[in-house]
């Protein structure tokens, strides 16, 4: 019998398991009979090597935070180092076939044309575009440095669009830049969205607790680096709560990244931090309770050379929980959510936070945009279909017949479909309740088996 082929993927951004979309096609490739490998940093309490659900992860200590060009030089190679290092331990243990890198930062692409020498294939998940992110940072570079750093930035991601077989890009502005830009065979790519598995990202009952006394609870979710817009929430939580007085109104921001203690430091400021929460890193399931509890999610990303063609995945994620969305006009949002949010012209600080405040006040509106980012997130977005063009593409690229990707379904306990950690999953089959349950996220379980029987 035909040995599986062996794929090896390489992060360098985010731990995996947390690297949602990263995990997700770990799970497609195993769950269509491909061995599976990542190296990636370690997060807390991270071990060296682990085997989680059938994954192989060899993870390195991360290097401290970056400071100034050299710092990121470091960085860079650093990494690098230690990835190439881990890939021969990779190899000792089972010879891979093909080498998956993930971007930032687009430096792989020297280690693949080392390992291409023993037959190894290169594939690129384009995640991110280095160029804009450098652009909407900092704008476009006046002095010497600065245009020199642009320039590196662009030929890296010449080199890895040449060195390349395959590119697997989230959305069509990024394929069309592979296109464009990267000069890759139109053949060679494929678009894979990361789209949520509404299979496993289910709504559960509301926690009460989350709100912190408030009536609702308005989540934002993601990294929160300089072009994330994160400090934007803080602005329309200020106009909300002190300007306009709304005291029963709470923020919970959810994740991590380098503008993280800044943003602490201006709640207090300006005395927002009985109404706004800071979790940290957080994981699918208090993902789950927050979001199952949040009367609207908020998308803050403000319009720049990289924001307006990216897919924001917290758009997504709020939509397969059923949670309405308010989010500024970009591109890719749009393509997203559709009709399924409410958009604010980019930049209208003030007309973001009245826009909430209009959901918020709008049982109705919030029911029906809830449900409908639901429907959209099921029919239109969601993973099985990305999951089949993900694997599709090493099934092409290597010859090999998988048994194609099976996501999970929920367990079902004495008839009432729970999720993996137990809590009760809402009826998202049933439109009035799932349309109810958008509406007012303050229904207990009770009150949801009652629909559900009635």
């Amino acid at each position: 019998m035909r040995r599986a082929p062996h794929v090896l993927i390489i992060v360098q951004n985010l731990p995996v398991p947390l690297d949602r979309r990263v995990w997700l096609e770990c799970r497609a490739l195993v769950n269509a009979g491909y061995e599976v490998s990542v190296i990636c940093p370690k997060g807390p309490d991270d071990p060296a090597y682990a085997v989680l659900d059938s994954v192989h992860l060899y993870k390195y200590r991360p290097p401290p935070q970056a400071e100034g060009v050299l710092g990121y030089a470091w960085e860079f190679l650093y990494c690098w180092l230690r990835t190439a290092w881990l890939s021969r331990k990779v190899w000792r243990r089972s010879r891979f076939h093909v080498m998956q890198a993930c971007n930032p930062p687009d430096t792989y692409w020297a280690l693949a044309l080392l390992w291409r020498t023993m037959g190894v294939r290169f594939l690129f998940d384009h995640h991110d575009l280095n160029p804009e992110v450098f652009l909407s940072r900092f704008g476009k570079p006046k002095g010497v440095a600065g245009r020199a750093q642009l320039a590196i930035l662009k030929w890296l991601e010449r080199r890895t669009f040449h060195t390349a077989d395959r590119v697997t890009s989230t959305n069509t502005s990024y394929q069309r830049i592979a296109w464009e830009r990267g000069h890759v065979p139109r053949e060679h790519t494929a678009v894979v969205r990361s789209g949520p598995d509404t299979s496993v990202m289910r709504p559960v009952a509301g926690d009460d607790s989350l709100r912190r006394g408030g009536k609702h609870l308005v989540a934002y979710l993601g990294i929160m680096g300089p072009q994330d817009g994160v400090d934007g929430v803080l602005e329309v939580a200020k106009r909300i709560v002190l300007d306009r007085g709304r005291t029963d109104v709470r923020f919970a921001l959810l994740g991590f990244g380098d503008c993280l203690e800044d943003l602490k430091r201006q709640s207090t400021d300006w005395g927002l931090d009985d109404y706004v929460e800071f979790t940290g890193r957080v994981g699918p399931e208090q993902i789950s309770r927050y979001l199952s509890t949040a009367s609207a999610g908020v998308s803050p990303d403000p319009l720049n050379p990289l924001n307006d063609v990216s897919t924001m995945n917290k758009t997504m994620e709020y939509m397969a929980y059923a949670v309405p969305v308010v989010a500024y006009r970009l591109t890719e949002t749009v393509v997203s959510a559709g009709d399924c949010a409410v958009y604010v012209e980019p930049g209208d600080v003030d007309g973001f936070a009245q826009a909430l405040l209009d959901l918020l006040d709008d049982p109705d509106r919030r029911g029906e945009l809830g449900a409908a980012g639901r429907r959209r997130c099921e029919k239109v977005l969601d993973w099985r279909p990305q999951a089949e063009s993900y694997v599709g593409v090493f099934d092409e690229l290597l010859g090999f017949r998988s048994r194609g990707p099976f996501p999970d379904g929920p367990a079902v306990v004495d008839g009432a479909a729970l999720d993996k950690w137990g809590n009760r999953l809402v009826d998202v089959t049933d439109d009035d309740v799932l349309r109810a349950f958008a509406a007012d996220r303050r229904h207990s379980i009770e009150d949801t088996s009652m629909r559900e029987s009635g």
